[in-house]
């Protein structure tokens, strides 16, 4: 297939007919909406599942190792984002592999949704991961893929794009969470696979007339003979990790605290890894090698973000279910529901914070500065949610308020980081990188919670002020220094605001 400019897939999509945005946005929109459905539909009730006993449905796991689990799932679907984005930018294109991802989503929800215990649980999750890997970095590769560089709509049709993800992600806690709470986890779990399904039609349906070209392109396909090289060196690593496996587990090598250690690395290794690639690569003219640079300190500062939000599924999760007073007015309130208050608070301000960068158009704060409002949030909401402790101790049942307030802060911080850094993400990739470099900001929150796999450990109502205080104080301090030093990133990205 020859190659296809960029300006060839813009004048290939509708530019306007979806809130005066390109029409492929309401397609990439509602396949997102129906992806987050079934993705934090099964997280908002997962922890409870494992950690519940069995003759409530559970599956008896010991809180911190469930907690260790939460994390570790997340990190590893990030993490196969790498992959997704390899295969998108070498083998299939992105169209594609949002497709293929989708299909094993709803298997791996399927999976979850029978009785199987343990081991349908481990299979449920190594099918999400490899299918999230596929779908999650794509679609949003795809979004960019609508605008040109230059485009003054991107960021607001980014903010637009990221609530539809949060309206899928404030519904599914509601009513999955309140069916497999109340009556069966399960069934919880195969309204998630709908959802995944439902989201696969959309897509299907509406891709030929509103995407056009966007997605269908193959940035650096592999030659002949590198394709048969990645399939023979596929096989090869397949085998020596099955053999691996067979080795190390009878004789205690491989154990599951051995395994968070090794996901923690290569959180952080494969990123390394691919900033150097990238940086050193023959495809990368020098434009593109220096704002690789400027991009390595907002990484990081979305790890130390993502750090503290992605908690939301795993601590603030079990604050809910053992320190929050659920009864409120002779109303029972449903643990997983609190996660639904932050796609709530995204919903309601994203529309807000996506007029605000228009209306404030050059004089808006530059991307450095915007992610140092995004952790300086993180860090007060966790600053917040130790004060009930402070005022009450750690024994006693929390206002469920003091919760909300906590996210609602987190929330102000998310919006002004998390859109912000997708775009930006598509502006600072280098040509020959697209895809892959979306995989990079995605790496971000794997290697977040890699870390939180190790720091779950720590927490415990003896412990819950220092573990709020500690992580929430050294977010506002990171926050203070990424301010200081935005003017210095900001001309490392040549260019780009």
């Amino acid at each position: 297939m020859s190659q296809i400019t960029k300006k060839q897939i813009v004048e290939s999509v509708p530019q306007k007919g979806f809130f005066g945005h390109p029409k492929g946005l309401f397609t990439l929109f509602f396949t997102e909406f129906w992806e987050r459905f079934s993705y934090y539909g099964m997280r908002a009730i997962l922890l409870f599942y494992m950690y519940y006993e069995v003759t409530k449905g559970g599956l008896g796991i010991s809180e911190t190792t469930a907690l260790s689990i939460m994390s570790i799932y997340g990190a590893l679907v990030y993490m196969s984002g790498i992959i997704g984005g390899w295969l998108a930018d070498r083998l299939f294109g992105t169209s594609k592999a949002v497709f293929y991802g989708g299909i094993l989503i709803m298997f791996g929800h399927i999976v979850l949704a029978m009785p199987g215990g343990a081991t349908a649980l481990f299979i449920s999750m190594g099918l999400i991961v490899l299918g999230t890997g596929l779908l999650k970095p794509n679609v949003s590769s795809v979004v960019g893929d609508l605008y040109d560089i230059n485009d003054n709509r991107r960021d607001s049709g980014f903010s637009i794009f990221y609530m539809g993800i949060n309206m899928g992600g404030f519904l599914s806690p509601l009513i999955v969470g309140e069916i497999g709470l109340k009556y069966n986890f399960h069934l919880g779990f195969s309204i998630a696979a709908i959802g995944m399904f439902f989201g696969l039609v959309m897509f299907m349906l509406t891709k030929k007339k509103n995407l056009g070209l966007a997605g269908t392109q193959v940035p650096n396909p592999l030659k002949p003979e590198e394709r048969k090289r990645f399939m023979l060196t596929t096989l090869g690593a397949v085998v020596v990790l099955v053999i691996l496996m067979v080795i190390s587990i009878p004789r205690g090598w491989l154990t599951f605290d051995s395994f968070i250690g090794l996901v923690g690395i290569l959180g952080f290794l494969i990123p390394f890894c691919y900033f150097i690639v990238m940086y050193r690569s023959k495809k990368t003219n020098s434009d593109e090698k220096s704002r690789i640079l400027a991009y390595i300190p907002l990484f990081l500062a979305s790890v130390m973000f993502w750090s503290i939000a992605e908690q939301g599924s795993t601590i603030l999760a079990l604050y809910a279910d053992k320190r929050t007073n659920l009864d409120v007015f002779g109303f029972h309130i449903s643990p997983a529901w609190f996660q639904s208050f932050n796609p709530l608070f995204i919903i309601v301000l994203a529309p807000v914070f996506a007029w605000l960068w228009i209306k404030m158009g050059n004089r808006q704060p530059t991307i450095p500065q915007k992610f140092s409002f995004g952790i300086l949030f993180a860090g007060l909401s966790f600053i917040v949610i130790l004060l009930p402790a402070y005022f009450g101790g750690a024994d006693t049942l929390v206002n469920p308020l003091w919760l909300v307030l906590s996210i609602f802060i987190a929330v102000l911080g998310e919006l002004c980081l998390s859109p912000v850094g997708l775009s930006a993400t598509t502006k600072l990739a280098p040509a020959a990188f697209s895809a892959q470099t979306m995989s990079l900001w995605f790496l971000s929150n794997a290697a977040a919670q890699a870390l939180n796999a190790q720091l779950v450990k720590f927490y415990s109502a003896e412990t819950e002020m220092m573990y709020f205080g500690i992580i929430g104080g050294v977010a506002i301090v990171l926050s203070l220094i990424l301010f200081a030093i935005s003017p210095v990133i900001s001309k490392f990205m040549k260019g780009v605001h």
